[in-house]
């Protein structure tokens, strides 16, 4: 048995319980909160490897929820929305969700999932060798989550570092926003690609005229890379 720790959030008692029931069945240990403000405490209370957060919930929202963990956790997010919001996926990728699922959702699926978003972020783990790459002016430390610009520590959320990591790391090669959907954020986002160009805008801003022997490039038509002269 893994008896990896799931939290389970959503103010819907049925659906926590059918949760509860095929999770238990597959061997996690699951924990539930059914407000947002009961999410926060028992992410901090119980260190689950992962939380299941749904998006609409009493006292505090399933964004505040995950802004809130973000701050202090990198502890994988699905978020769990009701069908058809595009915007929601757009602001889960930007406050560091790792997958999202739309209600009604077929447990097999949720399963799936969980397990897929957890080896990935185990496999993370495993690798102990440092991640970083350097630049004129310029480090990104993936192992702690760094970014360093003139020597001077940038505050950038995870997935703005990972996607200018992937890049930086295959210095001139080009990506389109499909391909940087999938490899950084590991997931196909059906083909929302304004999330790339959001990221890419605000690396952009903290990146812009650092050095001439670099710099984050938009290849017209087909996607991005970083540039190296």
């Amino acid at each position: 048995m893994n008896h990896q720790k799931i939290l389970i959030v959503d103010d819907d008692s049925n659906i926590c319980e059918l949760l509860n029931l095929y999770l238990e069945k597959d061997g996690f240990d699951t924990v539930i909160a059914n407000d947002g403000e009961q999410a926060v405490e028992f992410a901090l209370r119980y260190s689950p490897d992962l939380i299941l957060l749904d998006i609409m919930l009493p006292k505090l929202d399933g964004w505040q929820v995950c802004r809130e963990i973000r701050k202090t956790s990198k502890t994988p997010i699905i978020m769990l929305t009701a069908k058809g919001e595009t915007f929601d996926k757009i602001l889960g990728l930007e406050l560091g969700a790792d997958d999202y699922i739309s209600k009604p959702f077929d447990t097999k699926e949720v399963i799936a999932r969980i397990k897929a978003v957890l080896r990935r972020s185990t496999d993370g783990d495993k690798s102990s060798e440092i991640k970083e790459v350097r630049y004129d002016r310029l480090k990104i430390n993936l192992t702690n989550y760094e970014l360093s610009v003139n020597g001077k520590r940038i505050d950038t959320p995870p997935k703005e570092l990972e996607l200018v990591y992937h890049l930086a790391s295959n210095p001139n090669r080009v990506y389109t926003r499909d391909q940087l959907l999938d490899e950084v954020w590991g997931f196909d986002y059906y083909g929302d690609s304004r999330t790339v160009d959001v990221h890419i805008k605000r690396l952009r801003e903290k990146l812009e005229n650092v050095s001439e022997e670099w710099s984050l490039k938009t290849v017209w038509g087909v996607g991005y890379k970083f540039e190296v002269k």
